[in-house]
């Protein structure tokens, strides 16, 4: 059993890998008898992280990290610094280097920020883009202007605003559809797979044929991640 452990820009997050399954988990009841091995991804600082690893090196299970590298297996990073690539984008391409073999692969995982990365079917990334989230696009807009404004009642949808609450959110949803379709440009293969992840995953595969949500990407990219890596 294996205990894999998120923490991401606003919280952590955990899960057990046992018999090629995840499952989510309490953490103040977490069956250490049984966990073989911690393995855990950090885009910042976090006291709770602190807390779980000193519990697990206590009891003599071994913790490791997951870190960017230049090469994994066949996949290759697109970045020269590929130490400034966030630790989630590449989890997710492994995961999809994994989970999608041989395909040509657009992944978007939609958190505070909207993250897009292209990854070809021979395992080369050839990068991607950082965008603001959903809910960020829409805040900065209402925070820095005087008359545009939002209502908690308006959702998100592909369709031309009518009023200024749908005209804002249906803007910043039909900026990021577009980015999506512009990342494809950049593979000769015109219909790659593109796999969502994240708070706004499921409402935008909804918008295109084909396309999956996987709400797990991230961690099955940290189990395969300890399976790629030499330790």
């Amino acid at each position: 059993m294996r205990l894999l452990i998120d923490v991401g820009n606003t919280a952590l997050k955990a899960a057990i890998w046992q018999g090629g399954q995840i499952k989510q988990c309490e953490l103040s009841a977490l069956p250490w008898s049984q966990i073989n091995d911690v393995v855990y991804a950090s885009v910042g600082k976090s006291e709770q992280l602190n807390e779980l690893l000193t519990q697990a090196r206590s009891l003599q299970v071994p913790c490791f990290e997951a870190k960017v590298t230049k090469q994994l297996s066949n996949l290759r990073c697109a970045y020269q610094q590929f130490n400034n690539l966030g630790i989630d984008r590449w989890l997710g391409l492994i995961a999809a280097f994994k989970l999608w073999p041989q395909q040509d692969c657009i992944v978007i995982d939609t958190g505070t920020a909207t993250t897009i990365d292209v990854l070809t079917a021979q395992g080369q990334h050839l990068g991607g883009w950082i965008l603001p989230g959903l809910d960020l696009m829409t805040r900065s807009l209402t925070q820095n202007t005087q008359r545009v404004f939002d209502d908690a009642n308006t959702v998100f949808a592909n369709e031309l605003g009518v009023n200024t609450p749908n005209g804002l959110k249906n803007g910043a949803l039909v900026a990021t559809l577009g980015a999506v379709e512009q990342a494809k440009l950049h593979l000769s293969n015109k219909n790659p797979q593109l796999i969502f992840a994240g708070g706004y995953g499921a409402l935008l595969k909804a918008q295109f044929l084909g396309a999956t949500y996987e709400p797990q990407l991230v961690m099955k990219g940290l189990n395969y991640w300890y399976e790629l890596s030499e330790k």
